[in-house]
């Protein structure tokens, strides 16, 4: 007996004594359950460059995209629980369970939840020669359109197709989904008008607004947003839409079981990156909200995410779209 307490009290001591001296000369990686170059690519390389600041150590990242993201997710979960391994990953944690039926990882039981990192409106557009000037004529032209209202999306389970979802039932009006391999083919059709409307993220509509190649009516957020091109833009919830709210949000996540002290020390690394001055710069420039709420906590981050299952799988079922 007294041998095992000693050999707990050495294990105790030696996983203190690695947590103080953590990352050491070790590279943490980070992964990002996308291709290099999208959205959730930059903010990771963002945040690598600030949480390595407060760590001291440094920080990679690896791309592992494919099925939605869940070949990254999957990555993770079964990583080492070693405190080298991380996850940036955004609302698809959120949305997989109810898209895809086989999945290899539990959202809510295989990750250590460190904290939110940033949330990214939704803007809802159309084409410029739809004949409405504001949200209110946007909605009586939809509903005296009915069956002949084309809806683009950028495929299955991205931004776009989550925000049309969940739009249409929550105006009750059905549309005709269109999917594409991506924005930027989604976008060209919008513009040239082979499509009528679309909902989709900030980061990709902002320079179409600013630029008038497309119709701008409401912001999903639930504030206004302070850049020229998106000031004027109405909340969907002042529009009308009341309690409509979809932002793309990012996290920080880590293999189930890794060491308490390690996780505690990369959340408190965490909080300093969401307050250093160039990342900030960086992702207003993205048209990101960083997040600065108890959010960023991991227990109300784990909380945050089941709000997200309880709110986007209904929606996802109700829809019948599904990935295999």
């Amino acid at each position: 007996m007294k041998l095992l307490i000693a050999a707990v009290a050495l294990a105790a001591l030696s996983l203190g004594a690695s947590a103080q001296n953590y990352p050491g000369d070790k590279p943490i990686t980070i992964v990002v359950p996308f291709a290099a170059g999208g959205p959730t690519d930059k903010v990771a390389r963002d945040l690598a460059e600030a949480i390595r600041k407060p760590l001291g150590g440094q920080v990679i990242i690896e791309n592992v995209a494919g099925a939605g993201g869940t070949l990254g997710h999957t990555k993770v979960a079964k990583a080492n629980a070693d405190g080298y391994t991380f996850l940036l990953a955004h609302i698809a944690m959120a949305t997989a369970p109810a898209l895809y039926r086989k999945m290899q990882y539990d959202t809510l039981n295989d990750f250590e939840y460190l904290g939110l990192v940033n949330e990214v409106p939704m803007t809802l557009i159309a084409r410029p020669t739809l004949q409405a000037s504001n949200y209110a004529e946007l909605i009586k032209w939809l509903d005296a359109n009915k069956g002949k209202i084309n809806l683009a999306n950028a495929g299955l389970g991205s931004a776009s197709h989550l925000c049309g979802l969940l739009f249409q039932q929550s105006i009750k009006i059905d549309m005709t989904t269109v999917p594409y391999k991506g924005t930027g083919p989604a976008m060209t059709d919008l513009i040239g008008g082979q499509v009528d409307i679309m909902c989709d993220q900030t980061t990709n509509t902002t320079g179409q607004i600013a630029a008038g190649k497309v119709k701008a009516y409401a912001i999903t957020s639930s504030k206004r947003q302070t850049t020229d091109a998106l000031k004027n833009l109405p909340t969907l919830n002042e529009a009308g839409l009341k309690g409509f709210n979809v932002t793309i949000w990012h996290g920080l996540y880590a293999p189930k079981n890794t060491p308490k002290p390690v996780l505690d020390k990369v959340n408190a690394a965490l909080k300093l990156a969401l307050k250093d001055a160039d990342f900030v710069k960086r992702q207003e420039a993205l048209g990101a909200d960083i997040v600065d709420d108890a959010r960023v906590n991991p227990a109300e981050h784990k909380k945050f995410v089941e709000s997200e299952l309880a709110k986007w799988g209904p929606v996802i079922k109700a829809a019948g779209q599904y990935a295999d």
